[in-house]
């Protein structure tokens, strides 16, 4: 009988693998011929390849092409290359693509509930609830908790440079930036204090690097749950226990916040009044970008809700944060230092800005001084052009879309259908030599007043496009702004024995971080 069994599942999984092929070669689309059942993943799944790299490697391979196709798993995802098609299917047509990839709503973690998962009317709905949560005006009140999880790294930083027996100190950038990141968000969305460069081992700490790292199984488990999804259902992601101790740890705290009539300007709270609706959407001209990268609120997210979402919901939403934030901001941050290590003239001129502006205001560093540095935001948005954090972005297609011929020789339309997967390859965008000159370069100029016109609309993404960006970029900007300041204004960054130049990406997950960590020496300013 299991005999049986197993030929049935081959039958089908060599019949849905025949079937997809054969629809990309009938109307021209081109592909690499997928190994079945991992596609074009076995590389990446056996831990040879980095995900971005093949990004990179398929964009450039159909270099020609409008869209091309390539194989998650089992399941055909449909490449977009021509800008102009991306602003057709992020924005202009958006109703045919309104969706990110579906995850199986029977997975018992907050994510599926989350702004970043929910789909239809809930994602519209939930998208207007939480907008006025994360404008200017909102974040410029959460500045005093950024900054005082900064001084608590600083004085940690300096205590081992004390304690050394050098001037220079070997520092795992991406463990000092997960640990900065991670009591930010600890203080701006939990309302909890945590030092996590003194106390190394703390639970929150803990629970939060498996949370947001998403590992090869989670992710494994999670393109599953497109293709197969009564297999996927049969196994819990490694992430979801981490889940379940923030979730709790919420979902305490709003309750005690109720019982004791508390009142803190940090994410829970503006949660807990934008489900009350008590938080309005600000205009346009008063809710400032925070830089270049910053990305608008659409029409969508500035309708007026009176929907009531329940304590699970809103848990589901601080959880989503958590992982977003964590991984956002030590990613880039790493990125940051490294660059800034291998490029000590960048470093200096940023240092000169931090100085000046540190003397204009009296050593005060508030919202209103880090928005007014220039070249702080040009660092910043080249890091995000080089090193994004989201290698490429998802859409679902919910109804039949006409996507036009793949290239010029092509003689028939290409039609997405239904329940498909349309993705868009950032990473691959933001290093292409059309648009940006020798892209593998850091080069803050690119966004110089002289300069930044030259780059052309969807060109830069690192927050995404379209209605469904992201959420909290100008938190994310605002948070990176000033862990540079104060991190720049205290030490100088350069390489030591154990930092690999040029770059070579880990392969062991799918985020985008550097091969045997990301060392830096740093050395105290004064």
């Amino acid at each position: 009988m299991i005999f049986y069994l197993l030929g049935a599942v081959v039958c089908l999984l060599l019949g849905q693998y025949l079937l997809q092929t054969s629809r990309f070669r009938r109307y021209g689309v081109k592909y690499v011929t997928p190994v079945p059942f991992f596609g074009n993943m076995a590389k990446i799944l056996l831990r040879i390849k980095p995900n971005s790299e093949l990004l990179i490697e398929l964009y450039n391979k159909f270099s020609t092409e409008r869209f091309y196709g390539r194989f998650e798993l089992l399941s055909p995802v449909v490449e977009i290359r021509d800008l102009e098609l991306v602003k057709k299917i992020a924005v202009k047509d958006f109703d045919n693509f309104p969706d990110r990839r579906k995850a199986n709503a029977d997975f018992d973690i907050g994510i599926v509930r989350s702004v970043a998962m929910l789909t239809g009317q809930d994602w519209k709905d939930m998208r207007s609830t939480l907008s006025p949560a994360f404008t200017s005006s909102k974040i410029r009140l959460m500045v005093p908790f950024m900054v005082e999880v900064g001084d608590q790294m600083l004085m940690a930083l300096k205590e081992k440079v004390k304690n050394s027996k050098t001037s220079k100190i070997d520092i795992n950038c991406k463990d000092l930036t997960a640990r900065y990141a991670n009591d930010v968000i600890a203080t701006c969305a939990f309302g909890l204090k945590v030092n996590s460069h003194t106390d190394t081992n703390n639970e929150f700490f803990s629970n939060g690097k498996v949370l947001s790292t998403f590992s090869l199984r989670d992710n494994i488990i999670f393109m599953l749950s497109s293709s197969l999804p009564f297999v996927a259902k049969l196994f819990e992601f490694d992430s979801a226990k981490a889940d379940r101790f923030f979730s709790k740890i919420f979902a305490h705290t709003i309750k005690d916040r109720q019982a004791e009539n508390f009142i803190r300007p940090d994410l829970i709270h503006l949660l807990v009044e934008a489900n009350k609706g008590k938080l309005t959407h600000e205009d346009t001209k008063s809710d400032e970008s925070v830089g270049f990268a910053t990305v608008e609120e659409s029409s969508i997210g500035r309708k007026q809700v009176n929907k009531v979402w329940s304590e699970k919901d809103l848990v589901a939403q601080a959880v989503v944060f958590f992982i977003a934030g964590f991984e956002t901001i030590s990613s880039g941050m790493t990125f940051l230092m490294y660059e800034m290590g291998r490029n000590p003239d960048i470093q200096e001129r940023l240092v000169q800005e931090i100085m000046e502006t540190d003397a204009k205001n009296g050593g005060k560093l508030d919202f209103d001084s880090i928005q007014k540095m220039v070249y702080l935001d040009m660092v910043i948005t080249e890091v995000l052009r080089l090193w994004p954090p989201v290698v490429n972005l998802d859409r679902l297609c919910v109804k039949d879309y006409n996507i036009g011929k793949p290239n010029k020789t092509a003689d028939k339309d290409f039609i997405v259908p239904k329940g498909s997967i349309v993705s868009i390859p950032s990473f691959a965008v933001h290093r292409d030599p059309t648009y940006y000159p020798n892209p593998e370069q850091f080069d803050p100029e690119r966004f110089s007043d002289d300069n930044k016109h030259k780059i052309p609309p969807f060109a830069y993404m690192p927050f995404g496009v379209g209605p469904r960006n992201c959420i909290g970029s100008r938190f994310a900007l605002c948070e990176m702004k000033i862990m540079t300041y104060q991190i720049m204004k205290h030490f100088m960054i350069s390489p030591c024995a154990k930092t690999i130049i040029p770059p070579v990406l880990a392969t062991d997950n799918m985020n985008v971080k550097i091969r045997g960590g990301d060392w830096m020496a740093f050395e105290c300013r004064e």
